[in-house]
């Protein structure tokens, strides 16, 4: 029998070990498992977009390293999977600041444990959706120096953020504490995904800490706003990574951006 760790229940599903399990780790339960073999048998395809999307994260990381980034944020960091944000971004430049803040204690112990051995990696419980008190924490605990250039990786976070508690607004807030020159890059589940496939997800997933709130490319592009968008701009996964790529069942999109003025977002 799995033993969970002290407030946590194993029969409710976690987005972060579904993940985990799609990736091939072995920190989720069996809630987790079925949920996933169940997106599977519908979309068999949504094991290799976790990959796609672990991909997406690591080239993100290292665009923003090449263009001179040394502060990293990843919000909704998820179980540390390698290579992780500060890996890459330390091939580049070893004195790169990462902080890792995800909203799960599990996966916050996991962070603290396997990814701050270094100095200035940080590990961190927080809530995306309680963005001040996020701000202050990074300035404070992360060391995070916002009147300077940082990179906010929000991959596979903005879906679980459900309508009344304002996506959007998140973004913005924390784009009008980014000093011009940061980057941000985002993923979010599209509304033009195989429709048995939302359906599934969203049955399996509902009230608990996964559920999922799958949004137009429209909408998730406004995400945006105050932000310069790269190419090929906020498109599924594949075709940041190869447009060889095919499409899957899951539309996984996603955009990075950089903000080129002083006044940002909101």
């Amino acid at each position: 029998m799995e033993r969970a760790p002290r407030g946590v229940d194993p029969n409710v599903p976690n987005s972060a070990r579904v993940y985990d399990y799609l990736l091939g780790g072995k920190d989720n339960y069996e809630v987790d498992r079925a949920v996933a073999q169940r997106m599977l048998s519908i979309a068999p395809d949504t094991r290799t977009l976790a990959w796609f999307s672990r991909k997406f994260l690591v080239n993100a990381v290292q665009l923003a390293a090449e263009a001179g980034i040394r502060q990293f944020i990843d919000l909704g960091a998820g179980i540390p999977t390698s290579p992780n944000v500060h890996e890459v971004a330390r091939k580049i430049d070893p004195s790169a600041r990462v902080v890792y803040v995800d909203f799960d204690p599990v996966v916050y112990a996991h962070c603290n444990a396997l990814l701050t051995q270094a100095e200035g990696v940080t590990a961190m419980q927080g809530d995306v959706r309680r963005t001040e008190d996020l701000l202050d924490r990074l300035k404070g605990e992360g060391s995070i120096d916002f009147d300077e250039p940082v990179a906010i990786t929000l991959v596979g976070v903005l879906h679980f953020v459900m309508d009344d508690e304002r996506p959007a607004e998140i973004v913005a807030r924390l784009g009008a504490a980014m000093a011009p020159g940061s980057y941000l890059a985002l993923t979010h589940g599209a509304d033009n995904s195989n429709p048995d496939f939302i359906a599934q997800s969203s049955s399996d997933t509902a009230n608990s800490s996964a559920q999922v709130r799958y949004r137009s490319p429209a909408v998730v592009e406004s995400f945006f706003e105050g932000f310069d968008l790269m190419d090929p701009g906020v498109v599924p996964l594949q075709r940041w990574l190869d447009d060889d790529l095919p499409d899957t069942g899951l539309v996984l999109l996603g955009g990075v951006a950089r903000k080129t003025s002083a006044a940002g977002p909101g």
